[in-house]
């Protein structure tokens, strides 16, 4: 059976329903949803999944517990990254949830699209279900044109004995949209990845991610054949972000006449979302378009007006947000002379 994973919690309410809306209009055919919950602030969704016939939480805790545990012992094993956070005073394992998106792999669908809450979906699915023939792990974006060292350690001399740098850029891809079929990775096949992670192959990852160098890894370390709309038919590629210049045609975005597969909005915060739907006047590529798959089942609750915060409640916000910063820098200096003066008494 094929199926949809996305990943949230109410924190993205509103960017799920409007992910949960493009499904319903743009895939091309009806497609079950599953959503694996990022934590247990979930009451919002609860309540949604009761009022749409195709929509499950997935429920196996006992399938998150292991891909966390998993995620942690993996980096753990990372001899850099460990270095790296204790001297910035960060914990030796972060994010942990964002391992939960193997959870795909102990789920009901044999062949899965995993696709990021704060995500649109632009186009039918079947191009993408239609590659998973070919290969175990198709994707379709331009991850492969940033640093390579944003995915992978480049400082590892293993890594790049064993993968040419060109070899490392070809096989890059952004975690946020991806398919593959339950049977390429199972928790046995997991288990022994580990052993290799623990025996030095972890310090292959970069530093700076969690799930996604993790994810990266997992198909490049696996030999997991692999396709990437953007890298290996750029001729028919269109863009997914949404700091790019697309046309709106009713409520579809094309890319020089070429519709877009989905409209990521990436890295742009939820308290975003949260404002515009309250009303508020917020700076949001393609704003409209968000609005109408979030309203796209109750049109009566979409906001008719958007009003500018005012001006002392602007400064305030300001200010707030400078005295925090301000704290977050005094807290993490502090945490780096303390390491430094450990370190001089050891």
């Amino acid at each position: 059976m094929d199926g949809i994973y996305t990943f949230a919690n109410d924190v993205v309410f509103d960017q799920l329903v409007a992910l949960l809306n493009s499904i319903e209009v743009n895939a091309g055919r009806k497609i079950p949803v599953c959503i694996i919950p990022f934590n247990d602030r979930i009451d919002r969704i609860k309540a949604e999944i009761e009022t749409r016939e195709n929509v499950t939480l997935f429920d196996q805790p006992e399938s998150i517990a292991f891909w966390e545990d998993f995620g942690t012992q993996a980096w753990l094993s990372h001899p850099t990254a460990q270095r790296v956070w204790k001297e910035q005073g960060r914990p030796a394992m972060r994010r942990a949830e964002f391992h939960r998106k193997f959870c795909c792999f102990d789920g009901m669908f044999d062949r899965f699209l995993y696709i990021d809450a704060d995500t649109l979906l632009m186009s039918p699915i079947d191009q993408v279900f239609e590659k998973l023939d070919r290969y175990d792990w198709v994707v379709n974006d331009f991850q492969y044109l940033s640093a390579i060292n944003l995915i992978f350690n480049t400082d590892s001399k293993e890594l790049l004995e064993q993968f040419s740098p060109e070899e490392l850029k070809a096989n890059i891809f952004c975690s946020g949209f991806f398919a593959s079929k339950k049977s390429v990775f199972s928790q046995e096949k997991a288990a022994q990845f580990l052993e290799r992670l623990k025996a030095g192959e972890a310090d292959f990852m970069s530093v700076r991610g969690s799930d996604q160098p993790m994810l990266n890894y997992t198909v490049l370390g696996n030999k997991l054949s692999f396709f990437n709309f953007a890298y290996h038919d750029p001729e028919n590629a269109t863009g997914s972000h949404w700091s790019s210049e697309f046309s709106d045609r009713d409520f579809v975005l094309y890319d020089r006449d070429k519709r877009l597969m989905y409209l990521h909005y990436m890295s742009i915060s939820s308290s975003v979302f949260t404002k515009l739907c309250r009303g508020e006047s917020v700076s949001l590529a393609y704003r409209d378009l968000f609005l109408h798959y979030r309203y796209l089942k109750s049109p009566q609750n979409r906001p008719q007006e958007f009003k500018s915060l005012g001006a002392i409640t602007q400064a305030q916000s300001a200010i707030a947000k400078f005295r925090k910063q301000k704290i977050n820098n005094l807290n993490h200096r502090f945490r780096k002379l303390k390491h430094q003066l450990n370190k001089l008494r050891g």
